[in-house]
């Protein structure tokens, strides 16, 4: 019997509920494990356990997470929950043993990055691998440190060992993940940075089909990296940037440490060392005191720097961050900015599939019909294929939001 995990949110979140999963000792419960990102995330969160008592009225339900840590007292007053854990207590078997209703502890006494040793993800067809967790940095609207702690790293031989054993698995693809993965190494002995782990990893473990990297801070990005990224035709030309605005002001009071100007470089000066990149980013539309003028230089910024994927997030305050305290703006206007972002998104994917049409790509196969190419843009399978598998293909067309390949 296996561990009923509900995630939400992101990639790390992904892989430490495998890591959940294959703990075990937890067979009765359903286990929720939270976002915090946005407001929006926590509701969908209470929503879900609502449902999931009236479908498993004897169920025992235990809330963990990023929310579950900034947030447990919301949690524990659902009348549904049975139990509130921490990010950090969640990996302690006491804790899931213990009576305590909430067992949540300080998060940021957290001093060192615990590996978990997963097979694989579950229904997935490519692994993910923590490196880093925590982020030392406070983005004036970013409420994640509270739920992660500080920047700590896992040490350069356990990655490397976690990723020979997903390869000896039969995974061809393996992303790195964390919250912060740039500051990749500042709590190690030695402080290798990021670069440092891809071309090891590559170097170490050559049966690795695929290297690709989650989210990244641009500014961060170190001299390694980017030869990485020019020179290793194996680490994935994909990027996907934690950019958040397009205007420089809103960038300062939104307390982030890149400009407009530095974001287009390092667009263009990765562009030309390997032509084929795609980059998708972060943007969050209707921050505190944006006018008119500066939302349209997020729009702006799509092209500028070429962007092809975008996930926006309507600006959602969280309580404890500076953000929250600013001049806020009409709610309606927050939900329009973000329609028009995503539909300047959806006018760039476009854009850049039909550049694609013609081109030869390869495609990992995540079910038997849909693939993921290189840059990470979703192609219909002219034929179908095993899960995990790499497909050559040509790509004949697209239907405005992923690719069609022959």
């Amino acid at each position: 019997m296996t561990i009923d995990v509900i995630t939400f949110g992101c990639r790390l979140n992904a892989y430490e509920s495998e890591a959940i999963r294959a703990a075990g000792g937890n067979e009765d419960a359903v286990v929720v494990n939270t976002c915090a990102v946005t407001a929006e995330a926590v509701r969908q969160a209470r929503q879900s356990i609502r449902r999931i008592r009236r479908e498993k009225p004897h169920a025992r339900i235990v809330v963990t997470g990023c929310a579950a840590q900034t947030e447990p007292a919301t949690f524990a007053a659902m009348t549904e929950v049975d139990r509130v854990i921490g990010n950090e207590e969640k990996f302690d078997a006491g804790a899931w043993a213990g009576g305590e209703r909430i067992s949540v502890g300080d998060i940021m006494a957290a001093t060192r990055a615990r590996q978990h040793a997963v097979e694989g993800l579950d229904g997935r067809a490519r692994a993910f691998v923590q490196v880093q967790n925590g982020c030392d940095h406070r983005c004036t609207f970013c409420i994640i440190p509270f739920g992660r702690g500080h920047s700590r790293s896992v040490p350069v031989d356990d990655v490397v060992a976690q990723v020979r054993r997903l390869v000896e698995n039969g995974y061809g693809e393996v992303v790195l993940t964390g919250v912060d993965i740039t500051s990749y190494g500042g709590g190690l002995s030695d402080k290798p940075r990021l670069g440092a782990l891809v071309k090891r990893i590559l170097n170490d473990v050559p049966e690795l089909a695929r290297l690709r990297l989650s989210s990244i801070d641009s500014v961060e990005a170190d001299d390694d990296l980017i030869d990485a990224l020019a020179s290793e035709p194996r680490l994935m030309p994909h990027l996907h940037l934690s950019l958040q605005a397009g205007d420089d002001l809103i960038l300062k009071r939104m307390k982030r440490r890149h400009s407009r100007a530095d974001a287009i470089a390092f667009c263009d000066s990765l562009r030309r060392l390997r032509p084929e990149i795609a980059f998708g980013a972060d943007i969050i539309a209707g921050f505190p005191t944006e006018s008119e003028v500066m939302f349209a230089r997020s729009l702006d910024l799509v092209d500028e720097c070429g962007l092809t994927q975008l996930h926006v997030f309507p600006f959602s305050p969280r309580p404890g961050t500076p953000a929250a305290r600013m001049p806020q703006l009409d709610r309606a206007l927050v939900k329009e900015r973000a329609r028009r972002l995503r539909e300047k998104g959806e006018a760039a994917l476009r854009a850049h599939l039909e550049r694609e049409v013609g081109a030869r790509r390869r495609a990992l196969a995540e079910s038997p019909s849909l693939g993921r190419t290189e840059q990470f843009i979703p192609v219909r399978l002219a034929a179908p294929a095993a899960p995990g598998a790499i497909v050559d293909l040509t790509v004949k067309g697209h239907d405005g939001r992923q690719l069609l390949g022959a």
